[in-house]
C-alpha cells in the first residue's frame, strides 16, 4: 500500500487517497469529476482499480476485467463518458502490465479497450516511463469488387 508523507501534515495511505489528493495539489480538480455523477463514477472507477485490478495476476482474472470493461467502453470515450479524469489515468496504469502482453488476437477481441487504452497512451504526459503499446490499424478484410 503507497504512503506519501507530507511536508506538513499525517501522512496519507492509500493508491486513490494519494491520486486525489496530488490531483487537488496540483489544481487540476476538473480530474475528479465536473458534477455529482461524475465524481461518483470517478470514485468507482477508482475503487474498481484497487478491488479488481491490483493484485491480480492470472489470465482468467484479466480476461474478466478486459470483457466488463470492453462492454462497459462501447458507447464512451472515457470511463466517465466524454471527459478524461484520473479514473482514465490510474486504469491506463494499472492495466498496463496486461495490455503490454496481449497479442494482436486478444487486443482485437478487446476492441473497445484497445480504442480507449490507445487513446489514453497518447495523451500529453500521460505514458511517462512506460512502454507505448502498438495496435494494429491494419483492416483485416477489403471490399471486393
Amino acid at each position: 500500500i503507497p504512503v506519501l508523507q507530507t511536508n506538513n501534515g499525517p501522512s496519507l495511505t492509500g493508491l486513490t487517497t494519494i491520486a486525489a489528493h496530488l490531483v487537488k495539489q496540483a489544481d487540476k480538480e476538473y480530474l475528479l469529476g465536473s458534477t455529482p455523477e461524475e465524481k461518483a463514477v470517478v470514485q468507482q472507477w477508482l475503487e474498481y482499480r484497487v478491488t479488481r485490478v491490483d493484485g491480480r495476476s492470472s489470465k482468467d482474472d484479466i480476461r474478466a476485467v478486459l470483457k466488463d470493461l470492453n462492454s462497459y467502453l462501447e458507447d464512451k470515450v472515457y470511463l466517465t463518458g466524454y471527459n478524461f479524469t484520473l479514473a482514465d489515468i490510474l486504469l491506463y496504469y494499472g492495466l498496463h502490465r496486461f495490455i503490454v502482453d496481449l497479442t494482436v488476437q486478444e487486443k482485437e477481441k478487446y476492441l473497445n479497450v484497445s480504442r480507449w487504452f490507445c487513446h489514453i497512451q497518447h495523451c500529453p504526459g500521460i505514458r511517462q516511463h512506460l512502454s507505448s503499446v502498438v495496435f494494429i490499424k491494419n483492416r483485416l478484410y477489403t471490399n471486393s469488387q
